[in-house]
């Protein structure tokens, strides 16, 4: 058996580990685009929009349900390429353990 003090220094450093990576991901961004770049948005880490644009020929009249479509698939383009990022600073984080009982799921 290992000595009890080793193992606390492992999960000590596993914490920060995991503290580390979650700092990383509240600084990530992800672009998503739709429409082959009529529309761009831009999500934070959290998931939370943090902008969004347009092709100017999508400004006209009659468009506004195109417009939504478009928002709704870059939104979630944009959420797939965070969530993989995310997922990927977690593996690293935790050596590949994640998913492990008390480990978060990524």
């Amino acid at each position: 058996m290992k000595d009890f003090g080793a193992i606390m220094k492992q999960a000590q450093a596993m914490q920060q580990k995991l503290a580390d990576a979650q700092a990383k991901i509240a600084e990530l961004t992800a672009e998503g685009t739709s429409g082959g770049g009529m529309v761009t948005v831009v999500l934070k880490g959290g998931g939370d929009l943090a902008s969004v644009t347009f092709d100017e020929s999508l400004i006209a009249p009659g468009e506004g349900e195109v417009i939504a479509d478009l928002v709704v698939a870059a939104h979630a383009d944009a959420k797939r390429k965070l969530d993989a990022a995310q997922a990927e600073l977690m593996r690293e984080a935790t050596g590949g353990l994640a998913g492990m009982p008390g480990l978060p799921k990524f």
